[in-house]
């Protein structure tokens, strides 16, 4: 019988898979938070790779689902989401005065 550990394991429902997988890499790429630039340096692989290989594992309509709402969304670039930030942060301060 194995022994229990005494620090409390918490499941995840979808792990983020390791780095050195191609997982990681549509994993990350499905993530809003995780720019192009950041899987650049982790992985090495360019905007354009990471194109290439979500569109050659993913079914085509998942792979268009993906586009459009990188396409939409401005946080997949670092200098689009510091001026995304930007703006709401200003955003935020006009409507405090009013």
């Amino acid at each position: 019988m194995k022994k229990k550990s005494l620090i409390p394991q918490t499941k995840i429902k979808n792990p983020e898979p390791t780095k050195k997988d191609d997982d990681w890499i549509i994993w990350a790429a499905w993530a809003d938070r995780i720019t192009f630039e950041e899987i650049k340096e982790k992985t090495g692989k360019t905007e354009s790779d990471v194109i290439k290989l979500m569109r050659k594992n993913l079914k085509p309509s998942s792979f268009r689902l993906w586009r459009k709402r990188v396409h939409k969304t401005s946080i997949k670039h670092r200098k689009k989401f510091k001026l995304e930030r930007k703006k709401i942060k200003e955003k935020i301060k006009i409507t405090d005065i009013y």
